[in-house]
């Protein structure tokens, strides 16, 4: 055992300093955050020191764990707890020792008088306006747990559907980085050991050998010239995209891809009518709600088309007159906001639709997949053709001629 000094802060913000015994710095963290603790500094009687804090900024605050907080706070609140104690609960047992902090500025906030919401509000890394108004509706009607409820579904929801998405396009981004490092490495130093034997042998070579040598000549003797050209056309991309037009246009570009422009369209189908039907559902105004869909939209199309119904919506129309004229949202949304509005049940109206959005997202992956697999094939047999053309067949004919002689 190892004797470690330590600086903490309690639950009323006050700094305390003390030695602990541990087998090491970890188990010495353990020990102290077991007892209420929020670590700032553990440091070796010898002297060495390692900062906590500076840590909690590498570490992420995953969805999971997102997910699982507001489930657990929400299951606490509702079993009778009150919030502050649940906070305390939850800040004990979270292993993730940034998300720790924050949970203890939470308490520190709603002691100090602070709404949940507010104190929310001041972690906008970890809790997105929606998450905060879902909140906030919740304090105001009295029903914090069912709100809780909802939103740990939400985020779920909306963590399974985007883990679908990105694992459709794992398999096709594996065979792309693998397709440029192989063409790199016979540019770079296969293809320069061959041109020598093509070039002695006397022999007339294809033509698609010396466009592979000249393309090959010029990477080996340019390559700095190559990176040079490829580095400014990713800042250049990366600027235009850093940029409201140039993010614009790409996400109307992106939209009007092939198979891509639908999964993309269909996906922020999904989570408007999720996000609004969450927030109408808790009480949150429609305009207000609006809004706030707005701003978790990641395509500046849909933001826009979004923002505009809240013109329209201000005036005094119903929500369903501008959807349903939006070229933007398919005739289904309009249709079905109108029955919402109508029956009175527009976040049950709203949750269905995001379900269908998901659904047909669901099937958009599959044909990605699907599609993807033959596609993948007839590029990688017209790289081997390319290469038994330009490669094989010439060292063939020069072995053959040699044999002969």
């Amino acid at each position: 055992m190892q004797q470690f000094r330590y600086e903490v802060k309690d639950y009323q913000g006050k700094t305390r300093k003390g030695i602990v015994e541990a087998a090491d710095t970890r188990q010495a963290s353990a020990i102290l955050h077991e007892k209420g603790f929020v670590v700032v500094k553990i440091s070796t009687t010898d002297g060495f020191t390692e900062s906590l804090t500076s840590l909690n900024i590498l570490q992420p605050i995953s969805a999971t764990a997102l997910v699982n907080f507001t489930r657990q706070l929400a299951t606490m609140v509702a079993s009778g707890l009150n919030l502050l104690d649940a906070l305390k609960v939850l800040e004990k047992q979270t292993q993730n020792t940034r998300f720790q902090k924050i949970i203890a500025d939470l308490i520190k906030d709603v002691q100090g008088g602070s709404s949940f919401a507010n104190a929310l509000a001041k972690h906008k890394k970890a809790f997105s306006p929606t998450f905060v108004n879902m909140v906030k509706a919740g304090e105001s009607s009295g029903n914090l747990d069912g709100v809780l409820l909802r939103l740990a579904d939400s985020l779920e929801k909306e963590r399974e559907f985007k883990s679908k998405v990105k694992g459709a396009m794992i398999y096709p981004v594996i065979i792309l980085v693998g397709m440029v490092i192989v063409i790199f490495v016979m540019m770079i130093w296969v293809i320069p050991k061959l041109t020598e034997m093509f070039k002695t042998s006397g022999q007339e070579i294809p033509v698609t050998t010396k466009i592979v040598i000249a393309v090959s000549d010029f990477s080996v003797s340019y390559w700095w010239l190559i990176i040079l050209i490829l580095v400014s056309l990713f800042l250049g991309f990366s600027y235009f995209k850093s940029t409201y037009e140039g993010k614009r246009t790409l996400d109307q570009i992106t939209m009007r891809l092939p198979v891509f422009g639908s999964l993309n369209r269909i996906t922020n189908l999904a989570v408007f009518s999720q996000t609004l039907g969450s927030l109408v559902g808790t009480g949150v105004p429609i305009i207000e709600a609006l809004k706030i869909s707005a701003d978790t939209m990641d395509n500046l199309v849909y933001r826009e088309a979004i923002l505009n119904t809240v013109k329209v919506v201000e005036k005094g129309l119903p929500l369903s007159t501008p959807l349903i004229k939006d070229s933007n949202f398919p005739p289904i949304v309009g249709q079905m906001v109108a029955v919402g509005e109508q029956t009175g049940k527009m976040d049950e109206v709203l949750t269905k639709v995001a379900k269908y959005f998901e659904t047909e997202s669901e099937h958009e992956v599959k044909n990605i997949t699907t599609a993807m697999e033959p596609i993948i094939l007839i590029i990688l047999g017209a790289m081997i053709a390319f290469l038994i053309l330009s490669i094989i067949l010439p060292i063939y004919q020069i072995t053959t001629s040699v044999s002969k002689m």
